[in-house]
């Protein structure tokens, strides 16, 4: 990991620390999930939003003034808008993805879930979701949510990611270890 990337993780683990303890605290943890979900949604709907929080060129205030606006436009809880204006005046804004991600993390443990990262060749139907979901519930004890994605180099299978864990059953997978086999063989 790069020493910039691990920098903005602890950054982030440090706020997103404090807004799940106070959020705890206060039994708004609801809340804060809504909140997530709308930054989620601004983040990947609104290239003016990523520019805001991500661009040196704007100042604290006009980070700060924007971010208020949008706050209040999007109905964020003041635990949560208190954060950001706390961020935008630190000038962190840029870690909101990872704050995003690592709150989630938090939330889900909280309740005793955890998502699995799952790409495959192609979308998998409901039915295949709610089998994989209830396969990996049986394995790992906890309710699984599930991040899919698709990849069309994968050939065929899944690549399913929960915690540290990795299970590879993907078609390009199996041909690259082949390839490797038959390179040791000539």
């Amino acid at each position: 990991m790069s020493e910039t990337a691990s920098i903005s993780t602890g950054i982030a683990q440090r706020y997103a620390s404090a807004v799940f303890d106070i959020a705890k605290e206060g039994a708004k943890i609801k809340a804060i999930e809504a909140d997530l979900d709308a930054l989620q949604a601004a983040m990947s709907d609104s290239d003016d939003f990523r520019n805001l929080i991500q661009s040196p060129i704007y100042t604290r205030s006009e980070q700060g003034d924007a971010i208020a606006a949008l706050a209040k436009k999007m109905k964020i809880s003041p635990t949560m808008t208190n954060t950001l204006a706390l961020m935008a005046s630190k000038r962190r804004l840029f870690v909101l993805p990872q704050l995003i991600k690592t709150l989630r993390e938090a939330i889900a443990e909280d309740k005793g879930e955890v998502t699995a990262e799952v790409t495959s060749a192609k979308a998998l139907t409901k039915a295949q979701s709610d089998k994989l979901a209830k396969s990996l519930k049986a394995s790992t004890g906890k309710t699984v949510t599930l991040e899919a994605t698709v990849d069309d180099s994968l050939i065929g299978g899944l690549i399913v990611k929960v915690g540290s864990k990795m299970i590879d059953t993907s078609i390009r997978s199996k041909l690259n270890s082949l390839q490797n086999v038959m390179k040791e063989v000539g």
